[in-house]
């Protein structure tokens, strides 16, 4: 994983004082992808579903709202959980999930997320996961995509119910692991 630091490295230099959410977190509190190189958390809120793992919020993410005021992250972090979200082919709950975390993400801050690869035999062998992403998945978060392709290739327009702006700054999608970060347009 060391070289997806490094790939990501530059984004976000500096911050000493930045916010941190680590959604889905479970047990596990490791950070795995970092914008600036840094291995270790600055200001961490955790969120889980079950209280057992001990967050420092209970939260179904099937709820729609995060219960976070706007723009209070620097980072947010979803580590093998947004696959456990949704189902495929709610495009209206992927924009509602979607345009949440650019609600509380402040301008320019990150989406940092790890899901099964859709070549991995654990995408559709957990009986848990209702859908798998893909790096195509992120093209549909990015207003800059709309205004180039819309009209001219087949990419559907869901600037109706989706006005929240994404730009891909990491994207890899490895056999086993697809890892992404994106940037809040604001």
């Amino acid at each position: 994983m060391d070289d997806q630091r490094g790939a990501a490295q530059g984004v976000d230099e500096g911050n000493a004082m930045k916010r941190e959410l680590l959604i889905g977190c479970g047990s596990e509190r490791t950070k795995r992808l970092t914008c600036d190189g840094s291995k270790d958390w600055s200001n961490l809120t955790t969120l889980d579903y079950n209280a057992d793992h001990k967050p420092d919020v209970v939260w179904d993410l099937m709820q729609d709202a995060l219960p976070f005021e706007d723009n209070s992250f620097d980072e947010i972090h979803a580590y093998e959980v947004l696959e456990h979200t949704g189902s495929q082919g709610d495009y209206k709950f992927f924009f509602r999930q979607f345009s949440d975390f650019w609600r509380v993400l402040k301008p320019g801050g990150h989406l940092l997320a790890t899901c099964p690869s859709k070549n991995s035999i654990w995408a559709l062998g957990d009986p848990s996961h209702t859908r798998i992403l893909v790096k195509e998945n992120l093209v549909f978060l990015s207003q800059a995509a709309y205004e180039e392709q819309v009209g001219k290739t087949s990419m559907s327009d869901f600037r109706n119910i989706y006005k929240a702006n994404f730009e891909p700054s990491f994207v890899d999608e490895g056999d086993e692991t697809f890892m992404f970060i994106l940037k809040a347009i604001k």
